[in-house]
């Protein structure tokens, strides 16, 4: 077992070594343009493509661009939501869903796990950014909750699973998402939770990826189970590579991984965006093709091949929800990391 390090500790070592916190890099107007379309004064993110509704995600990631907007009352507004409207469960994670017509709001109390890593990652980005100890010790305790009651092992790997109920997929194994892969916070994690093996879940997203590039889509199915060394839809759910999925690469963009792992899903795009996939058949369903979407695919283009990202997608709009917020995640990543792709011609 690793030895503890103090929680002050591990939060001046991130300080010492996050230029991400050196200034924001969302403009003050895209971020006022996405908390007018996207935020309620109550703290609430809304899903605009999805019934109006709120999830444990959407909190989440709210979270999230607030930190990287240095908006410490937005964040405020969006956590008191997020704990008095989402977080009802005995374990201190999240209910998944919350919906405005219904009586409860919250008529199911089981978790998301991408949305519950989500809120870790931004309570944590948080502490480290505002030096507030309570935001990283609250992190904390979810990121253990999850590592105790949320990794499963599949195919003899450690993998995470998307919730309490649901998915543990009988005799098949369990059921998993890569999209719930939210890489660069794995190794935050791994140091507020050694005792979880977070460097090996990370090690299991790259393996998933892998799997995936050598069949016949070349892409993950949003819900995918693992056997005897390959993967296969997960029973029950569409075989498609879809909305969930998408943001794959961006994760493995914000995370520096190998741009190799971008080529199934710059195959997977042309001048439109990006496409759902049959991914039994390879066939194209329909095309993914918001601007936040565009940017995705111009991202990868510059990260693996150096062609400059177009000017029409380098500022943020809002068009829907999900689309404006990994359009926002990706514009802050590449004016930190990579400032060449959005300069010149594109």
């Amino acid at each position: 077992m690793k030895a503890l390090r103090p929680l002050a500790a591990i939060l001046l070592a991130n300080l010492l070594v996050m230029p991400a916190h050196a200034q924001s890099l969302i403009q003050p107007a895209e971020w006022q343009a996405y908390r007018d379309a996207f935020v309620e004064d109550s703290g609430r993110v809304v899903d605009t493509a999805n019934g109006g509704i709120s999830h444990s995600e959407g909190q989440g990631y709210g979270l999230w661009l607030s930190v990287l907007a240095q908006d410490r009352p937005s964040f405020e507004r969006i956590l008191s939501f997020t704990r008095t409207e989402l977080m009802l469960r005995d374990d201190g994670l999240a209910a998944w869903r919350w919906e405005p017509d219904s009586e409860p709001h919250v008529p199911d109390t089981n978790n998301a796990t991408d949305g519950d890593m989500l809120i870790a990652y931004a309570l944590y980005q948080a502490g480290t950014l505002w030096s507030d100890e309570g935001y990283a010790e609250q992190a904390t305790s979810i990121v253990r909750t999850i590592g105790r009651t949320m990794i499963t092992m599949a195919d003899g790997l450690p993998a995470i699973s998307p919730g309490a109920l649901g998915f543990d997929g009988a005799d098949l194994g369990p059921v998993l998402n890569l999209s719930y892969w939210i890489f660069e916070a794995l190794p935050v994690f791994g140091e507020i939770d050694p005792e979880t093996d977070w460097s090996g879940i990370y090690q299991t997203g790259l393996e998933i990826a892998r799997r995936a590039a050598v069949t016949k889509a070349g892409l993950p199915p949003d819900w995918l189970t693992l056997d005897a060394g390959g993967l296969v839809p997960a029973p029950d759910f569409p075989p498609e590579f879809g909305y969930n999925n998408i943001r794959i690469p961006l994760y493995m963009m914000r995370a520096e991984i190998d741009p190799a792992y971008l080529g199934p899903y710059r195959r997977n795009a042309d001048a439109a965006g990006l496409y759902k996939i049959n991914v039994r058949s390879g066939a194209r369903i329909e095309p993914i093709g918001e601007p936040g979407y565009q940017l995705i695919r111009a991202a990868m283009e510059c990260v693996a091949a150096g062609t400059a990202v177009p000017e029409d997608l380098r500022t943020m709009s809002p068009t829907s929800y999900y689309a404006a917020t990994l359009q926002l995640l990706l514009l802050d990543h590449l004016r930190r990391s990579h400032a060449e792709c959005l300069e010149g011609a594109g």
